[in-house]
C-alpha cells in the first residue's frame, strides 16, 4: 500500500507542478507591472537583461541584477514561492551540480581556501575555484529568472505573435504553439490513464502483470498522440490557421513603455561601459 501510495503521490505531484509551471496563464493576467508593458518592449527589454546578465563579470553585479528579478516579480504581483520554485528547480541545480568539482585544485588552481579529506582523499578548495563557480551558477540563475519573468507574465499566444514580429521562423514558431496546447491534454491523458488503470485492476498487481499493463499503455498512448496531433492539426487548418498567431488587439506602445526602455537600455549601457 506504502509502495502504491508512493506512486500515486509522485505522478499527481509531478502532473501538478507540470500544469503550474506550464500554464500561468493566471499570472499573465493580473494587474502587475511586467503586464502591463507592451509584449514587444517587455519581450527587448528582459532580453537586454539576460545578455547584460551573459556580459557581467562580477558576481556583486549578477547579485544586483537578481535584486532587479525579483523586485520585477514583485511589481508584477507574482508569488515568491512560486517563482522560486520555477527559478531554482532543474536548470540551476543542475549547473551547481556542474560547477561544484570545478571548486577544486584538481580542475581550478589557485590559492587555497580549505582542505577537504574524503574517503583518504586530500581535496583543496581554491579561491579561484569558488568564485568561478559562484559566478557560473548566480549567472544561470539570474538568467532562467528573467526567462521565467517573460514567460510568465506574457500570454503564450502573444509571445508567439513576438517571435514573429522579430523574425523567428514561421515553423518554430508553430511547432512551439503545437506542443504547448498539446501538452495539457497530454497530461489529460496521463491522468485519466491511471485513474482507469487504478480502478480496474486496483492497488495491488503483480509485476509482471504490471509490467505488461504499462508496456500496452505506452503503445497505446502513442497510438492516441499520433492521431490526436493530426487531427488538432486539421482541426486548426479547417478554422483558417496558416502558421501565424493571431491576437484579436494589436500591439500598442504607450509612454511607460518607452520610458522602460529607456530605463533598461541606460542601465545596460552603463553596465557595458563600466
Amino acid at each position: 500500500m506504502i509502495k502504491n501510495n508512493f506512486i500515486e503521490s509522485s505522478i499527481s505531484g509531478g502532473l501538478s507542478f507540470l500544469k503550474e509551471s506550464v500554464f500561468s496563464d493566471d499570472y499573465a493576467s493580473q494587474k502587475g507591472f511586467l503586464q502591463s508593458l507592451d509584449p514587444r518592449i517587455k519581450t527587448a527589454t528582459l532580453l537586454l537583461f539576460v545578455v547584460q546578465v551573459l556580459l557581467t563579470k562580477q558576481i556583486v553585479v549578477l547579485l544586483c541584477l537578481y535584486a532587479v528579478s525579483l523586485l520585477l516579480a514583485f511589481l508584477s504581483k507574482i508569488h515568491l514561492g512560486f517563482f522560486l520554485k520555477r527559478t531554482w528547480v532543474f536548470i540551476p541545480l543542475f549547473s551547481l551540480f556542474i560547477a561544484f568539482p570545478a571548486i577544486f585544485s584538481i580542475f581550478t588552481p589557485g590559492e587555497t581556501l580549505a582542505t577537504l579529506k574524503i574517503a583518504g582523499l586530500e581535496l583543496i578548495v581554491t579561491r579561484q575555484g569558488l568564485s568561478g563557480a559562484a559566478l557560473f551558477v548566480t549567472r544561470v540563475i539570474t538568467s532562467v529568472s528573467f526567462v521565467v519573468l517573460l514567460s510568465t507574465t506574457t500570454k503564450h499566444f502573444k509571445l508567439l505573435k513576438v517571435l514573429r514580429i522579430f523574425g523567428i521562423p514561421q515553423v518554430f514558431v508553430m511547432t512551439l504553439g503545437m506542443c504547448y496546447r498539446y501538452i495539457f491534454l497530454f497530461v489529460g491523458i496521463i491522468e485519466n490513464t491511471y485513474l482507469a488503470i487504478k480502478s480496474r485492476v486496483g492497488t495491488k498487481v503483480h509485476s509482471k502483470r504490471g509490467q505488461r499493463i504499462v508496456a500496452s499503455n505506452i503503445a497505446s498512448l502513442y497510438q492516441r498522440s499520433y492521431r490526436l496531433n493530426e487531427d488538432v492539426y486539421q482541426a486548426m487548418l479547417s478554422r483558417g490557421y496558416n502558421g501565424e498567431p493571431l491576437v484579436l488587439n494589436n500591439f500598442k506602445a504607450g509612454l511607460r513603455d518607452w520610458l522602460w526602455l529607456l530605463c533598461v537600455l541606460t542601465i545596460f549601457v552603463t553596465l557595458t561601459i563600466a
